[in-house]
């Protein structure tokens, strides 16, 4: 099933997931602190190449831990199942089972699929949202949750087939990336960063 439309450019290791994972909550949590501390201008996507972590590199890594800090605030930490291969099935079900909705403030439920899928769609709101600050065309990112609803749909089926934990780990073994959820919400959250640090008018 081809179910992965970004390629293999992110080809991974055994721990990758993991190492991703505590690299995103390191580096973001730091960043948000730095936020709070005045460090930056904040959003991301509205700095100038004069400013501190100008750069167009900056800007899309900050643009994308800004979109997924929400999921650094679902309770528990639970977001650290987004790693967990058993957990799959269960919690891209449980997103797309999920209404939209167009929030940046948000409220959870204490159900975890469903706060999971609340703070992935305000990720992407918040994208969205720094896509017009930045001057990009809104055209072009007004389709990310049908997008990545199809893309969610495509791994729920790879996971729910006979022996996908059994793929899954031959795949980590091979370097190739895996339909987890985690790599498909960060890669998102990436590419849209990318676009949207490229096109501010600086």
């Amino acid at each position: 099933m081809d179910w992965w439309p970004f390629g293999k450019e992110h080809a991974t290791t055994a721990d990758a997931p993991h190492a991703l994972l505590a690299d995103i909550e390191k580096r973001g949590k730091q960043y948000l602190d730095d936020v709070d501390n005045g460090k930056f201008v904040h959003p991301a996507c509205k700095r100038t190449a004069s400013d501190a972590a100008g750069d167009e590199i900056s800007v899309c890594d900050h643009t994308a831990f800004e979109a997924f800090r929400y999921l650094l605030m679902v309770p528990r930490n639970e977001y650290r199942l987004l790693a967990e291969p058993e957990q799959q099935e269960a919690l891209l079900d449980g997103y797309l089972r999920q209404l939209p909705h167009d929030q940046t403030v948000i409220e959870f439920t204490g159900v975890t699929a469903a706060d999971l899928a609340i703070a992935i769609l305000a990720g992407f709101n918040w994208l969205v949202h720094c896509a017009v600050l930045a001057g990009a065309d809104p055209k072009q990112f007004y389709g990310a949750h049908r997008q990545f609803r199809r893309i969610a749909s495509s791994a729920q089926r790879w996971w729910a087939t006979e022996g996908a934990n059994a793929r899954y780990a031959e795949m980590l073994q091979a370097n190739e990336q895996p339909p987890l959820f985690l790599n498909l919400v960060w890669t998102e959250y990436t590419r849209m960063a990318k676009e949207i640090a490229a096109a501010r008018e600086t």
